[in-house]
């Protein structure tokens, strides 16, 4: 299993406004389904950071996203390792499928692969 990227989520109720603040930096954006909007850089597609109102489908707001390229492999080593698994894997409207974990800090990390 491979990590594709790594992107923090940033709880925001100014998603416009950090469009145009970070905009101001050079980050574009390549992701708005109104409640998550995620930014980029145009020369390093990786450089990204998402800004959330709250999840749609989930019970919480997860801290940051890691992308992998095997997100099923992902989820049993988790599960394998006893880590508290806060959202159950599941394929999402948008694309991707995802699960998130709490890791060690308390943070929620949600896992993921676009299919």
């Amino acid at each position: 299993m491979a990590v594709r990227r790594v992107v923090p989520t940033v709880r925001s109720r100014a998603v416009r406004e950090s469009r145009e603040f970070y905009g101001l930096l050079g980050l574009e954006e390549v992701m708005n389904h109104g409640w998550i909007m995620t930014l980029a850089s145009p020369s390093s597609p990786a450089a990204q950071i998402s800004f959330m109102t709250d999840d749609r489908t989930a019970p919480v707001a997860p801290d940051m996203s890691i992308e992998v390229d095997d997100v099923d492999a992902a989820y049993a080593v988790m599960r394998e390792s006893g880590a508290e698994i806060v959202h159950p894997l599941q394929d999402e409207e948008w694309g991707v499928r995802r699960f998130f974990v709490r890791d060690p800090g308390g943070r929620v990390v949600n896992v993921l692969g676009h299919r």
